[in-house]
C-alpha cells in the first residue's frame, strides 16, 4: 500500500567525487594525463576528493608536482598521473571543467506511510553535459511550487518553472538510481496527501496521472495506456498519451518536470511518467511500479 503523491519537489544532489564534463581544446594537463569527459575523480594525491572546491585546494598544496588521480570510468577504477599547470592568476589547475552537484525540480511518485520511504522521477539523475548517471554521495528533497508552464511543442520538451526552498529539507535521499531517486521523508504528514492504494500491473486502456503544473494543487488527468512492454531495459516499460483536453491545453502534454507523475489504473498504483516523445509531446513513456521499488 503506497500513497500516489505526484507533487513537485526541489532536488539536490551531490556527487561522489567530482564529474568531468569538459575538456578545452589544445594542450591541458586534464588531456596529457589522459582524462576523458565523464570520468568521475574519486581522490587525488591519495586525498578523497569531495566538491569542486576541495579539489582545486588539493590542486594548490600539491603545485607543479605530478600526482596521481584515483578515476572511474565507465564502472572501472585507473590511475593517472597529472602535472597540474598555473593559469595566468597564478592558479594550479588542470584544464577541465568539472561538476559535483545538480539542483532541479521533479515529482515524487510514493511514499510508504509505513515507513516514510519515497521514490520519484521514475528515472535516474544524469549530468546535463555527459548524459551519465550522476555519482551518488548524499542528497535531498526541497518544498517546490510551480510557478509556469512552458508547453511542449514538436522537437521541443516543455518545462516545469518553479521554485523550490533550499533552507529546507523534506526528506534525505539514499540513492540515484536508472530507475528513480529514493530517500526518506524527515517528518511523515499525511494529512494533506492522499490515500494508500495498492500496486499493480499496468494494462492497455485509460488509466489517470496525478501531477501539479500550477502552485501547490495536484490534479488527476486522464491518460491512455497503449502499449505494455515487458523487460524493458531502459525502465519504459509502458507508452502513453496524454488524452486530457484540460492538461494538453496547459501543458501540451507531457514536459520535464512532470517525470514520476504517479499512474493510476484499476485503482491501483501502477507506475510512473519517466519521458516524453519530442516528435509528439502528447504522448511517452512510463516505468512499472514494481522496476522503481526492486530499484529502491
Amino acid at each position: 500500500m503506497l500513497i500516489p503523491v505526484g507533487h513537485t519537489v526541489g532536488i539536490k544532489l551531490f556527487a561522489r567525487g567530482v564529474v568531468v564534463v569538459k575538456l578545452p581544446d589544445g594542450g591541458t594537463p586534464a588531456r596529457a594525463c589522459g582524462l576523458r569527459t565523464g570520468d568521475i575523480i574519486m581522490s587525488c594525491g591519495g586525498a578523497a576528493v569531495t566538491s569542486t572546491e576541495q579539489f582545486q585546494s588539493l590542486l594548490q598544496k600539491n603545485g607543479a608536482r605530478s600526482t596521481d588521480l584515483q578515476v572511474r570510468r565507465d564502472g572501472d577504477s585507473m590511475t593517472l598521473s597529472v602535472a597540474p599547470s598555473q593559469n595566468e592568476q597564478g592558479v594550479y589547475c588542470i584544464g577541465a571543467w568539472i561538476r559535483d552537484s545538480m539542483a532541479g525540480i521533479g515529482t515524487m511518485t510514493y511514499v510508504d506511510p509505513a515507513t516514510g520511504a519515497f521514490g520519484a522521477l521514475g528515472h535516474g539523475i544524469t549530468d546535463v553535459d555527459t548524459a551519465q548517471l550522476m555519482p551518488f554521495s548524499n542528497g535531498s528533497i526541497l518544498p517546490s511550487t510551480v510557478k509556469a508552464v512552458k508547453k511542449g511543442t514538436v522537437g521541443a520538451a516543455g518545462e516545469l518553472r518553479g521554485d523550490f526552498d533550499l533552507t529546507q529539507d523534506l526528506g534525505t535521499l539514499y540513492a540515484n538510481t536508472s530507475s528513480g531517486v529514493f530517500g526518506t521523508l524527515t517528518e511523515l504528514e499525511t494529512s494533506s496527501l492522499p490515500a494508500a492504494v495498492p500496486v499493480g500491473a499496468a494494462r492497455t486502456g485509460p488509466a489517470l496521472i496525478r501531477c501539479n503544473i500550477q502552485g501547490d494543487t495536484v490534479r488527476e488527468y486522464e491518460i491512455e495506456i497503449l502499449k505494455v512492454v515487458s523487460n524493458a531495459a531502459d525502465g519504459r516499460d509502458m507508452v502513453l498519451s496524454v488524452t486530457d483536453p484540460a492538461l494538453l491545453a496547459a501543458t501540451g502534454g507531457i514536459v520535464q518536470g512532470m517525470s514520476g507523475s504517479p499512474i493510476l489504473q484499476d485503482g491501483k498504483l501502477i507506475g510512473a511518467v519517466t519521458h516524453v516523445l519530442l516528435n509528439d509531446p502528447a504522448r511517452g513513456y512510463g516505468i512499472a511500479i514494481e522496476t522503481m521499488l526492486n530499484a529502491a
